[in-house]
């Protein structure tokens, strides 16, 4: 069961293609788990003026292993949706701010976090599996606790007929011989 599940699941996963690579500074880390803010540099053109300003563009950033610091330089790509506002991920430490980033938890690799996601998406699809079949168990076992009354309300309802004598009152004692007689 658990192959056939892995299967479909490679079959149906498809592998991103490469993104392009923003570098950024960290400006706030430690906040949420395995969540990093990351300003990215960009200019912006004014027509009036004829002249391009700096407006910096700020990312939430997904950090599997929160190893990333404040100040960091860091390289993000787009990667898988994390959350509803996390649509990147750390791809490299360029620069470290204070501790060496030998020193720090390891960045998971493209190829890493792929396998991890293989991985969640295939437990996940065996839990479902696992759980319609335990659903299907319990529809049946209902299914035949209600046979099961039905039966015995048949079986009960046919052994009131056979000691009434089919007309709904029990038959008195003195009937019988009456009208025999």
């Amino acid at each position: 069961m658990a192959s056939t599940v892995a299967a479909s699941v490679l079959k149906s996963m498809k592998r991103p293609a490469p993104f392009r690579e923003l570098h950024g500074v960290v400006v706030s880390s430690g906040l949420q788990p395995k969540t990093i803010k990351v300003r990215v540099g960009g200019t912006e053109w004014n027509n009036f003026l004829k002249k391009s300003f700096n407006k910096p563009k700020t990312y939430l950033v997904h950090d599997p292993a929160d190893s990333v610091r404040t100040g960091d330089v860091v390289a993000i790509t787009p990667g898988e949706r994390t959350s509803k506002m996390k649509r990147h991920v750390v791809k490299s430490i360029i620069a470290p701010a204070g501790v060496p980033a030998e020193e720090r938890p390891a960045v998971p690799t493209e190829d890493q976090r792929w396998a991890d996601r293989v991985a969640r998406k295939i437990a996940k699809e065996e839990r479902k599996v696992l759980r319609d079949v335990v659903e299907r168990a319990e529809r049946s076992t209902v299914y035949a606790d209600q046979m099961l009354r039905r039966a015995q309300r048949e079986t009960a309802l046919r052994q009131r007929l056979m000691v009434t004598g089919g007309g709904g009152r029990p038959a008195a004692a003195g009937a019988e011989t009456e009208a025999k007689v």
